[in-house]
């Protein structure tokens, strides 16, 4: 739950944050960045220029090269916007790709929701103490239709004088380098599988989509339930905030696109309709269509059909899907595994739809570095997308470890970008 309370930070922290952000007023004044929203804009229209490249999900305790994450402010609020700015000066700096800085600095709404009414009651085995990327093993909290009433509906609330106290705060230390914007809910992500899983259990949820078919039919229609309550309550109170910019959209990358937010739009009140929509099933990776379809994307299309367009996928190989993926009626972009047969992709998803490839990033982890493998790996996909004039960006994201050599990544971005524009030859 955000606090309100003023935001008093002392003159050394202000003149870190200042240089910071003076810094990225120079970047984000660069014409390259309205170049490059041209060319997501055009990916996202099915008007391809070239695949676009774009990089998150980075494991930042091992980028740390040369001290330039190194947090010096001491105020806590201080060290929030400080992480922000150094790591986005960081990515422009070593590992861009084709990613857009904006010209003014978000202050999110003090928007707090009270979520489902479960939390995950899970044991943890770390192989880095300074990763965040973890083993989990879950306690199972449902098993029963009558736990099916622990999911509650979210109750959502905005902390208007919290709100005020972050943006006086901001508008008095980038006074005269950036614009400070205020900022609502944007990109939301429909995932019930992400949330059943983990009061679930795996493999009891697998065998309950055989065994007790109706019990996950109900859960699922109940969290539906729950994310539509949710969504109701952003709209009735004027909380929405676009995303056709450079916010990320589902496990992919940019939400530009001239088909958002419509005609049907008022600045002033941002409606469902005029964003984006996305969802998806990382668990049924191994489930077949007919399941997948039965206890996901069935239930998906309430919560799909209130966006203007929409994305589906994440880590799932969804390739041979698509005859369940068609029924979607808004459906843009669709994750692409590095799993899937690629001869399927380009018969089964073609240039019809975007293709939001995530290249795989164990090629990151090995002990040792083979930029030819990740170079092959890309240069196949762009070929492949080429002959049936298909759109595609390369994401790479879920970076565990680096193996702490940051400049893994750093070059994997330089090759990504060469194979890109090589492409477009």
């Amino acid at each position: 739950m955000p606090l309100a309370e003023a935001i008093e930070l002392g003159p050394r922290d202000k003149d870190i944050l200042r240089r910071l952000a003076s810094e990225l007023a120079s970047i984000a004044a660069l014409p390259v960045h309205r170049e490059k929203a041209v060319l997501w804009q055009k990916l996202n229209d099915l008007q391809s220029v070239r695949p676009m490249v774009w990089i998150n999900e980075v494991c930042w305790h091992e980028m740390n090269a040369g001290d330039e994450l190194t947090l010096q402010c001491e105020h806590p609020w201080a060290r929030e916007q400080e992480v922000e700015l150094r790591r986005t000066l960081y990515q422009w700096r070593h590992l861009p790709g084709d990613m857009i800085v904006s010209d003014y600095l978000a202050c999110p709404l003090a928007i707090h929701s009270s979520d489902f009414g479960i939390m995950e009651q899970v044991d943890i085995v770390k192989t880095d103490e300074a990763n965040d990327v973890v083993s989990r093993h879950y306690h199972i909290q449902i098993s029963d239709f009558a736990d099916l009433d622990k999911i509650k509906m979210p109750i959502i609330t905005h902390n208007e004088q919290a709100t005020a106290f972050r943006f006086a705060a901001m508008n008095d230390v980038y006074a005269g380098i950036m614009p400070v914007k205020k900022t609502g809910q944007t990109h939301i992500w429909f995932t019930p599988w992400d949330w059943l899983i983990r009061w679930w259990g795996i493999e009891e949820a697998m065998l309950d989509l055989y065994e007790r078919p109706d019990l996950v039919n109900a859960a699922v229609e109940r969290m539906t339930d729950a994310w539509m309550a949710e969504l109701d309550q952003f709209v009735a109170m004027n909380l929405l905030s676009l995303d056709c910019d450079n916010t990320r959209i589902g496990s992919g990358g940019y939400g530009y696109t001239r088909e958002l937010p419509g005609e049907d739009f008022s600045p002033q009140c941002v409606k469902p309709h005029n964003m984006w929509g996305c969802s998806n099933a990382q668990i049924f990776s191994e489930v077949s269509p007919e399941m997948h379809w039965e206890f996901a994307v069935k239930h998906d299309l309430r919560w799909l059909k209130r966006w203007g367009l929409s994305y589906y996928g994440c880590c799932e190989p969804l390739d041979k899907k698509m005859e369940i993926l068609r029924r979607i009626p808004n459906l843009r972009k669709i994750s692409v595994n590095y799993r899937c047969n690629l001869d399927r992709v380009a018969s089964e998803i073609g240039p019809k739809y975007v293709w939001s490839y995530k290249p795989n990033p164990a090629v990151l982890a090995e002990d040792g570095w083979r930029p030819a493998l990740a170079r092959a790996e890309m240069a196949r996909v762009a070929e492949k997308a080429r002959t049936v004039g298909a759109h595609v960006e390369f994401i790479m994201k879920d970076i565990s470890t680096v193996r702490y050599h940051p400049e893994r990544l750093w070059d994997w971005a330089h090759i990504a970008m060469e194979v890109s524009e090589e492409s477009s030859k």
